[in-house]
């Protein structure tokens, strides 16, 4: 079974308004659609748009990952881990040697205030 569908859509101005005429046969059935467009869709302009709030929109969206291979996401996902790993052990390290510091600085005060 064959079925043709075939479409049309008629832009025209009514004296006030642009208007759109979407028509659509389909096994034959007929369905139609009127969208109004407004007056003058040539004077529609975008408002200006802040270029820092761009950069940042256009950062964001470098940022956001992008679709890959199930292997890409896997391999990205385990840098991401081993990463946070990475940092707990570095953050780890440095509070280490900061107490250990302290307890030398600890033991030298003491050994100053020793009597002779």
């Amino acid at each position: 079974m064959q079925i043709s569908v075939s479409s049309t859509l008629t832009v025209y101005h009514d004296g006030q308004f642009w208007v759109g005429l979407a028509e659509r046969v389909e096994g034959g059935r007929y369905g139609v659609a009127r969208i109004v467009f407004g007056d003058d869709p040539a004077k529609a302009n975008k408002p200006a748009r802040n270029p820092k709030r761009r950069a940042r929109e256009a950062a964001k969206a470098l940022k956001r990952p992008a679709m890959g291979t199930k292997a890409q996401q896997a391999l990205a996902n385990q840098r991401e881990i081993m990463k946070r790993e990475s940092a707990r052990a570095r953050r780890q390290r440095h509070v280490e040697k900061a107490d250990a510091r302290f307890e030398q600085r600890k033991l030298k005060r003491k050994r100053k205030h020793r009597g002779h």
